[in-house]
């Protein structure tokens, strides 16, 4: 485990969501799920993400499996000095065993995700965040409403922020007013020096993390910066978005930010929009990660545990055609140079 998991954090981290990797008939691929762990150790992210969106929802109704994905990727590479996260659904009693189940093989934090509650209000969200706290330090979560998020105000915000758990935010609503309310919130708040800030928005990448937040708070003046970023798209271009980070991270820190890097933004934009099947309205997001993974060698298939999770019709060929467009920010090279050892 990670031994001061905030500073970690703080320092700046690219994690990617970590998918699931299943055959045609939907069983557990054990090869192709040891590959991507071992594709993202020597990509140089900081880290990995299991049972998250990406990973699909649907694995957290298959307890059994459930354990062996969250294994299989605290295990492929133990000597990886890696962040550990492991993502929690349903209410309060199903989320604490998942939090005690990842905490038991060695997590260092979960990140709060809002899909399968009975009951999804602020009020509950807190209450939840609060009970799992006090099993592992806690990320929490603004999940876009196309995929199963609630929009959330300040007020829920600061409420979480007040929760010493708290270690991270995940701001992936999509939408540039929600994530400054997050930012401000955070900003304005006692622990602002504490709790990192990741970017989840996967169509605003450069945006969030080269844009300061500033104001005057208390008389103090105050600068935030995202920190980093847990996303879906990194689970795909990892050792590009390792190498994208730091190069926004000092080009920030040194207060010049060029215009090459910043032209990065658009192209990724468009590599996110057939990925995440933007035209579909999402519906293929999770089967367009693992499509390109698919397309690339490293997996056997875009199947889905869930059969609503499909890639929509064209997709596959968009996926392929930004592939051959924008090699660099997939790692086509790298991919190919390296998949059958991952595989072995």
């Amino acid at each position: 485990m990670v031994a001061d998991l905030g500073a970690r954090l703080r320092q700046g981290v690219a994690i990617p969501a970590h998918p699931l990797a299943l055959d045609e008939g939907k069983r557990l691929d054990l090869a192709a799920q040891r590959a991507l762990t071992r594709y993202y150790a020597d990509a140089g992210v900081d880290g990995f993400a299991v049972g998250v969106h990406t990973t699909q929802f649907a694995l957290h109704a298959d307890p059994g499996m459930f354990r062996e994905v969250l294994t299989l990727a605290v295990g492929t590479v133990p000597d990886w000095d890696a962040v550990r996260i492991a993502g929690v659904v349903g209410d309060i009693p199903a989320a604490v065993r998942e939090a005690e189940l990842a905490a038991e093989l060695g997590y260092d934090a979960v990140l709060l995700s809002p899909w399968g509650m009975a009951d999804l209000t602020e009020d509950t969200l807190l209450a939840r965040a609060a009970a799992v706290g006090e099993v592992l330090p806690a990320i929490g979560f603004y999940l876009q409403e196309n995929v199963g998020g609630l929009r959330l105000s300040r007020h829920y915000w600061r409420a979480l922020l007040d929760l010493p758990s708290t270690v991270a935010v995940k701001s992936a609503p999509f939408d540039r007013y929600r994530t400054v309310d997050v930012a401000r919130t955070l900003l304005e708040h006692d622990r602002w020096a504490d709790v990192a800030l990741l970017t989840g928005n996967d169509d605003a990448i450069v945006h969030d993390l080269t844009t300061p937040i500033t104001g005057l708070v208390g008389g103090e003046w105050r600068t935030l910066h995202v920190r980093g970023g847990l996303l879906g798209q990194w689970a795909v271009g990892a050792r590009a978005a390792a190498g994208l980070l730091d190069r926004l991270r000092r080009e920030r820190d040194s207060g010049r930010v060029g215009t090459d890097t910043l032209a990065i933004a658009p192209d990724l934009v468009e590599v996110n929009a057939a990925v995440f099947d933007v035209l579909g309205g999402f519906r293929g997001c999770v089967a367009g990660v693992n499509e390109v993974l698919r397309q690339q060698g490293l997996i056997s298939s875009a199947a889905c545990l869930d059969d609503r999770e499909r890639l929509s019709p064209g997709q596959a060929a968009l996926i392929a055609e930004v592939r051959k467009r924008f090699p660099d920010l997939l790692d086509e090279e790298f991919v190919a140079e390296h998949r059958d050892r991952w595989r072995a």
